[in-house]
Order: structure tokens, then C-alpha cells, then sequence
């Protein structure tokens, strides 16, 4: 028997990697002899560089650079030297988790340190980058990471505009210098589940700006400034960036790489399988095993056990998922290619003893364990 086990993280109790360690340890106990080929994964999102660096051999690099609100903060970017190949999660630089509620403000927050994490991996020999997008404290259409890039954007006085949203309706005249064109021929491969477009009622702006922190005055300065940012964009560099599916993404930031850095915007679980080759051994498998923190409706909309499900009714193999909870509409997952969904609860308990590492593991071997008991049953 040979069973893929591509299991997401179990966010704050399991890494993907731990849950497919479980995964493989239950599968062995009723199979030892089986074949399990597992991959770690995630959906373009949080655990990205971890999913790709530990599935491709790679090394995480560490670096200080511009946080989301000036300030310097320690980042960290995926770097597998061989194929000259970076990765990078946006939210490592310029997250919501870098802030506290009180300090979220996308009239000030940037993406500059985006930059900066692209540039140091590009002096490291990177000419390959994949970004996931996600979890941007920042609305400022990726402008921040243009002017660390080599891009400037300046005021009617002639001074480079301030960081944040807040500040693009200011932008006067857009300029490429020389150091920017160094990543005319990078190739950015951009991990987008959102298909918002730049500006207006289903903006970056209206749709995610509450999220970071806008009121209903602030939302209607970022928005403006994006549209102004747009039109500039057009009228000086000729790119389009206001009609982009995807464009939205992180603030603005799917615009930018879109339109300034001729990015391709893919969907996050797509663009994973298939630089971990997953396609390739699904097709000598009997089995898949996937799953995630909570399994429930949004789980057949882009996350990773849906991209592994549209696999397996590819070449016709069974999946199965397990989850640490399911919600009442999980059980839909049946009409979306999973074949069998199950909790790893055994009792009621709180939601904190059920997150708790350790049971997390153990409560994952244990339920696969089960599920392959039942399939190594003899019927007569």
C-alpha cells in the first residue's frame, strides 16, 4: 500500500510537519510494511516557507528589517540554493501579528520591509521567488515595497511620500531608477486566494481594511489613494493595476507584484503541489490522507485538503480527512471530492486541553490508526 499524507498545520497546537509525523506513525501501526509518502503543506498563507523549506531541503534565513510601522523587526525567508529559489510570507515583515489591536493603523503601516526581505535574498542568488501573500497589516498597494525595490514615489515638492496608505493620494510623479530593473528577469510566483480587485466597494480597501484596524472615515482615504495610485500607475508607467483579479490581496500587494513585478497570481495550495511534485506520486497511490485544525465549509474553498481532493478524483484514489474539530456543514466535504471526514476528539473537553500539542499528536495517530484498522478488515 502506498498512502500520501499532506496534512495543513494544526494552527497553534501542530506543525504540518508534526500532524504527518502522526499521520505516517498511525498509518504504520496497522500497515508497517506500507509506503508513505508525506508532504508538508499549506495553503500560501502562515506555514509556507516552513511547508516548502522543510519539502524541498532548503534553510531559513533570518534578517532585520522595516516593520509595519517603521520600526525595525526580525523576519525570516525560506532559501533553497540550489534551485536559486526564495521564499517569502509578506506577514514575516508586515503581519497583523506583528501589532497589538491598539497599534493596527493602515494609514501608516508599509510593506517596505517586503522589499527589503526581497533584495537580501536576491544578493543570496535568489532569481526565483514564491510569496504568500496573507496577513498584511498594511492597505498601501505594495507601494512601501516598490520604493525599497528601487521605485520612487514622490510628492508635488519633490520628497519621497511617507509610509501607509494614507499617503498615496500625495504621490506627484512615479520614477524606476536603475537598481530597480536588477528584477526584470526574477520570476515571482504569488500564492493569492482572494480574487478582490484593487480599489472600490470590493477593494482591498472596503473588504479588508476593518480587519486592520480602518474606520469608516479611514477607509475612504485608502480607498482614494488607491484609486489615484492606480491612475498614476497607468498615465506614468503605463501598467494597469486597478482591473487585476487577485489585486487586492494583502493591501494592494497582489497589484504590485502583478503589475510592477510581472508576478503570476496562482491559487497558494495549487502553486504548493506543484512545486513539492505531489501530482507525481499521487499517481502510484492507493490512498490520501489529509486534514486540518477545523474542517468546515471554507475548507473546499482553496484550502489544502480541497487541492489535495481535486487530485485524487483526478486519478480516482480515496481521501480521507481528520480534523481537530468539525463543524456541522464538514460533513458537505463529501460533495466536495473528500471521501470521509473525522474528528480526532475523543471526549469533551476544553478547547484549550484539545489544542495542547502532545494530545494534538497523539490524537491524530490514534484516529488514523482506527481508519486503517477498519480498511485492513477482511468482510465475508
Amino acid at each position: 500500500m502506498k498512502v500520501i499524507t499532506g496534512m495543513d498545520s494544526f494552527k497553534g497546537s501542530l506543525s504540518s510537519v508534526g500532524a504527518n509525523q502522526a499521520v505516517e506513525k498511525g498509518i504504520k501501526q496497522v500497515f508497517p510494511e506500507s509506503v508513505v509518502k508525506s508532504f508538508a503543506m499549506a495553503d500560501g498563507g502562515e506555514g509556507t516557507v516552513e511547508t516548502l523549506v522543510d519539502g524541498m531541503n532548503g534553510s531559513l534565513i533570518e534578517v532585520s528589517v522595516t516593520g509595519p510601522l517603521g520600526s525595525s523587526v526580525d523576519a525570516s525567508y525560506g532559501l533553497i540554493k540550489d534551485e536559486n529559489l526564495a521564499i517569502i510570507e509578506v506577514a514575516s515583515a508586515c503581519g497583523l501579528t506583528l501589532l497589538s489591536k491598539d497599534q493596527l493603523n493602515p494609514l501608516i503601516t508599509t510593506t517596505y520591509g517586503v522589499g527589503e526581505l526581497i533584495n537580501h535574498a536576491f544578493k543570496q542568488g535568489a532569481r526565483r521567488f514564491i510569496i504568500g501573500l496573507g496577513g498584511s497589516a498594511t492597505n498601501d498597494g505594495g507601494v512601501g515595497m516598490l520604493q525599497a525595490l528601487g521605485y520612487e514615489f514622490r510628492d508635488s515638492e519633490g520628497k519621497e511620500i511617507h509610509f501607509g496608505g494614507g499617503f498615496l493620494s500625495q504621490i506627484h510623479p512615479i520614477k524606476q531608477i536603475a537598481e530597480s530593473r536588477k528584477f526584470k528577469d526574477c520570476e515571482f510566483r504569488v500564492a493569492c486566494d482572494v480574487s478582490n480587485i484593487l480599489y472600490g466597494e470590493q477593494g482591498a480597501s472596503y473588504i479588508f481594511g476593518p480587519q486592520k484596524g480602518a474606520n469608516s472615515e479611514m477607509l475612504k482615504v485608502l480607498d482614494a489613494g488607491l484609486v489615484h495610485y492606480a491612475e498614476l500607475t497607468q498615465k506614468e508607467m503605463n501598467i494597469d493595476i486597478a482591473n487585476i483579479e487577485g489585486g487586492g490581496a494583502a493591501g494592494g500587494l497582489g497589484a504590485a507584484f502583478h503589475g510592477y513585478l510581472n508576478g503570476q497570481l496562482e491559487s497558494g495550495v495549487e502553486l504548493i503541489m506543484d512545486v513539492l511534485g505531489i501530482e507525481e506520486e499521487l499517481k502510484t497511490a492507493d490512498l490520501i490522507i489529509t486534514g486540518e485544525g477545523q474542517l468546515d465549509a471554507q475548507t473546499s474553498m482553496g484550502k489544502v485538503p480541497a487541492g489535495l481532493a481535486a487530485l485524487a478524483e483526478k486519478y480516482t484514489i480515496p481521501i480521507i480527512a481528520v480534523g481537530g474539530s468539525l463543524t456541522e456543514d464538514a460533513y458537505n466535504l463529501n460533495h466536495h471530492g473528500i471521501d470521509a471526514v473525522f474528528s480526532i476528539q475523543r471526549s469533551p473537553i476544553s478547547v484549550e486541553a484539545a489544542m495542547e500539542h502532545e494530545r494534538t499528536r497523539i490524537n491524530i495517530e490514534k484516529t488514523v490508526e482506527q481508519i486503517m484498522r477498519v480498511l485492513n478488515v477482511k468482510i465475508y
